[in-house]
């Protein structure tokens, strides 16, 4: 029998919808919050979920990627009061089966609910699990983990894939994952970076070219589309693509043969192609920068990978594999971390991704020397300076927050205890200076090495010190 989880606030929609599915002759289980909704989630096996969106402790269409990765992975059909056509792109892109808005009525909810459930038992019958081959790739967050459920679809077909992602988001390793778990996997994995090769020469390296096609052309040269062959093409930054190549390469993915430059006759090529940009693809189409034919044809497979900022419980162990690669190719013993080098790795927010990552655990590898344990000390000065400015940052905030909604000024700073011995009252009075200082300067770090006379590093190993909270 199958099992339904309504997650709704509303007493009533939940009886209400508990009594039409139980007419239904199916179990039906009603909670209030997304918390307790997830608890039901990971201890019970579900195949819908009815989701509200405004929640008491949260907004439902936020909560769809963890509960889509509950074990049951069960289907979402959102039950809101208000409708909203942002909020239902949301939830669709987010996976979700049907937006239905309140009141509903009940036959179009029963035949909602039926639908599913006849594509949710279609679905396991023919639901054939795929062992993927994922050396090289690392992670287990929620956001990455729903990137490997499309690598999976990519490896079942020879469908075009688009991929998608800021700069160092590991694009071109999906990519090769996609080709080693594919029916091409046997074939070349050829390359392009489209952002590299100049207009003139791009065409000629595409598609190759005949002896004596332009100056300098001294012998027949294979491109890299033919290279491809029984293979893939991986066209990096394709968003870098001139207009002028685009035409002519629509034609070769609907034909599969293309003319060398000079060449008297076509020829063809198989290829399985996957591209890849960081750029918005439908902007450009709509600033008539990218042919919109070709945006069609590349976005069969879209796979949206997320920045490291959104994958943050992935840092520590790409930590690890990097700096274990790092030990096995200096031919070093595996080093130790201290805890705080991972709250400092976590606190960064990584505007270059795991390419940014890799460029500084590798800094700090080389700082760390023949030590055994790599410390945040170790890290590059200007990570190490934007967490701390961004923490400070937030701490300001946060009190500048309390004294406006406070009914008073801050009590004033207690004073030093009069029989305090000479060190102790010397710590008081420098802990009472930095406060004060801080507080005069409203947190202006500028402002305050230039009053105090203190050097950045000293400043902040004395905030450090003395645990200062502003």
């Amino acid at each position: 029998m199958s099992r339904i989880l309504v997650i709704d606030d509303d007493v009533q929609v939940c009886e209400t919808m508990q009594s039409l599915i139980t007419r239904m002759q199916l179990t039906c289980v009603s909670v209030q919050t997304i918390g307790e909704g997830l608890k039901r989630l990971n201890e019970e096996a579900f195949d819908v979920v009815f989701l509200d969106v405004h929640l008491p402790d949260g907004n439902g269409l936020d909560a769809l990627p963890k509960i889509k990765s509950t074990p049951s992975d069960p289907e979402v059909i959102i039950l809101t009061g208000q409708g909203d056509p942002d909020g239902a792109e949301l939830a669709i892109q987010g996976g979700v089966w049907d937006y239905l808005v309140k009141p509903s009525p009940i036959k179009n909810t029963m035949l909602t609910l039926n639908r599913v459930l006849a594509y949710r038992q279609e679905k396991k019958c023919k639901k054939s699990p795929i062992a993927l081959n994922l050396e090289n790739v690392i992670g287990k967050s929620t956001a990455i983990r729903s990137c490997y459920d499309l690598v999976a679809q990519a490896a079942r077909c020879n469908s075009n894939v688009l991929l998608l992602g800021e700069t160092g988001t590991g694009k071109e390793l999906f990519a090769k994952t996609i080709h080693e778990n594919s029916l091409q996997a046997r074939g070349p994995f050829v390359p392009v970076d489209c952002a590299a090769l100049t207009e003139s020469l791009l065409e000629s390296i595409l598609f190759g070219h005949a002896k004596g096609a332009f100056t300098g052309a001294g012998k027949d040269r294979t491109g890299l589309v033919k290279q491809a062959d029984n293979g893939t093409l991986f066209l990096d930054e394709i968003g870098e693509l001139p207009m002028s190549i685009q035409k002519t390469f629509l034609r070769v993915l609907q034909e599969h043969s293309f003319r060398p430059v000079g060449a008297s006759r076509e020829i063809s090529s198989s290829f399985r192609l996957i591209s890849a940009t960081n750029r918005n693809l439908e902007d450009m189409v709509a600033q008539g920068t990218f042919r919109q034919d070709l945006f069609f044809r590349l976005k069969t497979i879209i796979i949206g990978l997320p920045p490291l900022r959104q994958r943050k419980e992935d840092i520590k162990p790409l930590a690890l594999y990097f700096t274990n690669k790092l030990c096995e190719e200096y031919e070093r013993p595996n080093k130790g971390f201290d805890a705080d080098f991972f709250t400092t790795l976590a606190a960064y927010d990584w505007p270059g991704n795991i390419r940014e990552l890799f460029n500084t655990l590798e800094r700090a590898f080389v700082t760390s020397g023949n030590e055994e344990t790599i410390f945040a000390m170790h890290l590059p000065p200007e990570i190490r300076i934007r967490v701390t400015k961004n923490q400070l940052q937030k701490k300001m905030q946060s009190r500048a927050h309390k004294t406006t909604i406070g009914t008073g000024p801050h009590p004033p700073l207690p004073e030093a205890p009069a029989l305090a011995d000479f060190r102790g009252f010397r710590s008081d009075m420098e802990k009472r200076y930095l406060e004060e200082l801080v507080q005069l300067t409203g947190g202006d770090l500028k402002e305050i090495l230039k009053r105090s006379g203190l050097s950045r590093s000293h400043f902040y190993a004395m905030i450090k010190k003395y645990d200062i909270d502003f």
